[in-house]
């Protein structure tokens, strides 16, 4: 009875410090339930609070004088979002949606292949959008969301 007790509180402790991470996520087990579709949407609107945030850490940085609690506020804001973003490709597409194939089967390690460095490149420019603010990195996230979700879907 103890070692359960002593166990259920090491699961919590860690739960409490590391756990909220692991609870955005999704669930990384063999469950089946995916939701393609919402995470695309989910990325989209990363982006767009990203493109937000851009905008008013510009606008606020001219006003005087700078209120710098708002201009970090977005900083942070625009970072989460961009590491949101992030996740969802690693966590989601390619750890559980984006299988491996077989170089082989021709047209569908062609498309694999295509898929991971879509991924890839989104990546670069979520860390790019995450760095500044500069916003013709959101018009290539934009551009490259689409034409990844396009190839996903099989989509012209």
């Amino acid at each position: 009875m103890k070692k359960s007790i002593a166990g259920m509180m090491v699961f919590f402790v860690l739960l409490a410090i590391g756990g909220g991470q692991l609870l955005k996520a999704h669930c990384q087990v063999p469950c089946g339930i995916y939701d393609d579709e919402a995470r695309f949407k989910l990325l989209a609107e990363h982006v767009t609070t990203m493109e937000k945030a851009m905008k008013e850490i510009a606008a606020l940085s001219v006003q005087a004088p700078v209120n710098y609690n708002q201009i970090m506020r977005w900083v942070l804001n625009k970072e989460k979002h961009a590491e949101e973003f992030s996740e969802i490709l690693s966590y989601y597409f390619l750890a559980q949606r984006i299988k491996p194939v077989a170089p082989e089967d021709k047209e569908s390690y062609a498309k694999y292949q295509m898929q991971l460095e879509w991924v890839h490149q989104l990546l670069v420019y979520a860390m790019k959008a995450k760095q500044g603010i500069d916003l013709v990195h959101i018009s290539k996230l934009n551009e490259l969301l689409v034409r990844f979700q396009q190839l996903y879907f099989g989509k012209k």
